[in-house]
Parts: C-alpha cells; sequence; structure tokens
C-alpha cells in the first residue's frame, strides 16, 4: 500500500509542478511533510542537501531519497517512477506540439506568463529551505561564505559543497 502510494504521491508532483527540479520543492515539502508527515522538516532539508550533492535532478533524487526512506528500493523506484512518468509524457507530447506552433502568439504569451511563476516557485523554495537551515550562527556565514565564493572567485560548485562539508565537521 505503501508503494502505491507514494507513486500516486510523487506522480502528483511530477503532473503538477512546472520549472524543474527546484521549482517542484515547495509540493514535495508539502506533501512529504504536511499531508503525509513522513518526514520532520529537518529531514527533509537533509535530503535536499543529499539530492544536490549527488548526480541527477533533484527531484528525482529526493523522490529515491524519500521512496528508499519509507519502504526501501521498492518504495525508491515507485516514487521515482511517480515522479518521472508524467514529465515524460508530457514533454513527449509538448515537443510534438511546440515543434509544429512555437512561433505562435499564444504559445509565446503563454511562456511569459510562466516565467515569473517559476522564479517565484524556485524563490519559495529557497527561502523554505533557508529558514530550516539556519539553525544557528555558522549556518548563515557558511552560506556567504560559499556564496562570495561562487560569485566573487568563481569558486566550482563541487568546491564549495567539499569545503562547506569540511566545515560542518569541523565546526559540528
Amino acid at each position: 500500500m505503501m508503494v502505491l502510494t507514494l507513486f500516486l504521491t510523487f506522480a502528483k508532483i511530477g503532473l503538477f509542478t512546472f520549472g524543474g527540479g527546484y521549482a517542484m520543492i515547495p509540493l514535495i515539502q508539502k506533501e512529504i511533510i504536511e499531508a503525509h508527515a513522513w518526514l520532520t522538516m529537518k529531514e527533509f532539508v537533509d535530503i535536499i542537501a543529499v539530492a544536490e550533492m549527488t548526480p541527477g535532478p533533484v527531484a528525482v533524487n529526493s523522490a529515491t531519497f524519500v521512496g528508499y526512506k519509507l519502504a526501501g528500493v521498492p518504495g525508491a523506484a515507485a516514487a521515482t517512477g511517480g515522479v518521472i512518468l508524467p514529465s515524460f509524457v508530457i514533454i513527449v507530447a509538448f515537443a510534438t506540439l511546440f515543434l509544429r506552433y512555437k512561433d505562435a502568439p499564444a504559445v509565446k504569451a503563454v511562456f511569459k506568463g510562466l516565467r515569473p511563476a517559476v522564479t517565484a516557485l524556485i524563490a519559495a523554495a529557497a527561502i523554505s529551505l533557508v529558514r530550516a537551515s539556519f539553525v544557528d550562527i555558522a549556518g548563515p556565514i557558511i552560506a556567504v561564505a560559499v556564496l562570495v565564493g561562487m560569485l566573487r572567485f568563481d569558486l566550482h560548485p563541487i568546491l564549495a559543497i567539499v569545503l562547506a562539508a569540511v566545515v560542518g565537521v569541523v565546526l559540528y
């Protein structure tokens, strides 16, 4: 029963979220923390952090980790399949239609309306993660250091993750 629930929950997330993995984070959070109470906010933030560090899309990685935590390998397969299937079906249908109608004014207008909405979804996810991640003064300091390192000194994201992990081990 849990495997089917995982599949259906993540299929709903995959079906109703546009804008990629980061835009899915608020809906994943709402479903797994609020609707089903499968994880705590701390566990959710940890899963997002691990999903960020591992290869692949954050939504797929998150689904896999949540599914595995709740129901082992069958749960991981169900959650991952659920989050991927709607996107796969939609993208095949959309690509076919888009290639045919991409220059239509209505299609261009739809994309102009979707861009700000997707930006807002990503911002909401970022704010939610910031609130849960900054539990002490070290969190914001690490975040600012990584941001400055990446923007000012062109620090590679992998190196930023490794350095932040080392600082975390030293401090915590």
